[in-house]
């Protein structure tokens, strides 16, 4: 059924399954029977599409361009969801590099979204022993014990109380989208000196990396400064919209990569025009969901938080009282200590009294 179906069918499916709506992220991305990673077409069959009906082909459920900015645009708390996985998976996975001291505060949001707040009665330590939470390559940059890095995130972690975990996994994108390597698709190319060079194509635009830095760009075009872009065999061209300006050309190693590269460009360049333009509808009518969805949760996490404090609270009260009737049962048998050995001091004294009127 699904081998004769097309690309939008398998898609929608998949989006249906999870409840999703902002589907224009998001693609499907699979190996082909040559090896190429490529992303499923939605408008043509699936079985026309380079694989084989022989074996199982597995499908990557993944975001195929980023928003520009997380917080404005990423609406649904699903469409931030699985952006979160991806992004950490590839933070912890050093395909996006990450310096140190975020390293560790990323690691405490996540650590706030899978385990909610941090409560020092019940932490146990080494209890993050057994989390993926920092890349390899930070590990190996200081001579820290786990347990010393867990008592840094632990830190960072302990101080998020009461955020939950939509909030915390969209305080993970917002520092995570300012990684230079966030939300960049690489491949790489050559310039007509047959020099080594890197593309990155982004939400913004195109960027041209030295091989040995995919930090900064050498180069940038952003889309607004894009006239045309078209490719003959491996060659690639991007014409400016400034007519005086060369065009920029370079070569890819392959024409299928080109073939990537284009599609990326222009799904990339329709959402960079779209941003630019007023919310259609539908996505107007999914912000106002989410608005009185967060705010009805919100609600909920207040009633919840209120009632715990009054539990709490109640639980104080009654160990007050607890100690206070051990205090009270203590000063009465305390007292009536007291009043027997009064008894008992008067017993002796009108004993000896007696002793002494019999002696007379």
């Amino acid at each position: 059924m699904l081998w004769r179906a097309t690309g939008r069918d398998l898609f929608d499916l998949v989006c249906r399954t999870v409840g999703l709506r902002e589907t224009w992220y998001f693609g499907l991305q699979y190996e082909d029977n040559k090896g190429f990673i490529a992303w499923l077409k939605l408008d043509k069959k699936v079985q026309d599409q380079g694989i084989s009906n022989q074996c199982t082909t597995p499908f990557m459920f993944l975001a195929k361009f980023y928003a520009e900015d997380v917080a404005e645009e990423l609406v649904q708390e699903v469409t931030q969801h699985l952006f979160f996985l991806q992004v950490k998976q590839a933070i912890l996975s050093m395909d996006i590099y990450c310096p140190p001291e975020a390293s560790v505060l990323l690691a405490s949001y996540a650590v706030q979204a899978k385990y909610g707040d941090y409560d020092d009665s019940t932490y146990k330590p080494g209890m993050l022993a057994s989390e993926d939470l920092l890349p390899q390559r930070v590990i190996d940059q200081y001579q820290m014990t786990p347990e010393m890095w867990e008592d840094r995130i632990k830190i960072w972690y302990a101080d998020h109380r009461g955020m939950s975990r939509d909030e915390a996994e969209m305080e993970y994108l917002k520092i995570a989208q300012d990684l230079d390597m966030y939300g960049v698709n690489y491949f790489p190319i050559s310039n007509k000196k047959d020099t080594d060079l890197w593309l990155g194509v982004t939400a913004l635009g195109l960027n041209i990396y030295e091989k040995e830095n995919k930090l900064t760009p050498k180069t940038t075009f952003p889309w607004s400064e894009i006239r045309h872009i078209s490719f003959d065999d491996k060659k690639f061209i991007i014409k400016p919209v400034d007519k005086s300006s060369p065009n920029f050309i370079f070569f890819s190693l392959k024409v299928r990569m080109n073939k990537l590269i284009l599609d990326l460009c222009i799904g990339n360049h329709d959402l960079f025009m779209r941003r630019r333009k007023p919310d259609t509808m539908e996505i107007q009518q999914m912000k106002s969901q989410a608005k009185e969805e967060k705010s009805r949760r919100q609600i909920e996490r207040n009633k919840l938080a209120r009632e715990k404090q009054l539990r709490e609270a109640a639980e104080r009260e009654k160990c007050a009282m607890e100690q206070r009737l051990v205090q009270y049962q203590e000063e009465i048998r305390l007292a009536n200590e007291a009043l027997r050995l009064v008894q008992y001091q008067e017993e002796i004294r009108l004993a000896n009294e007696a002793l002494v009127s019999r002696n007379v």
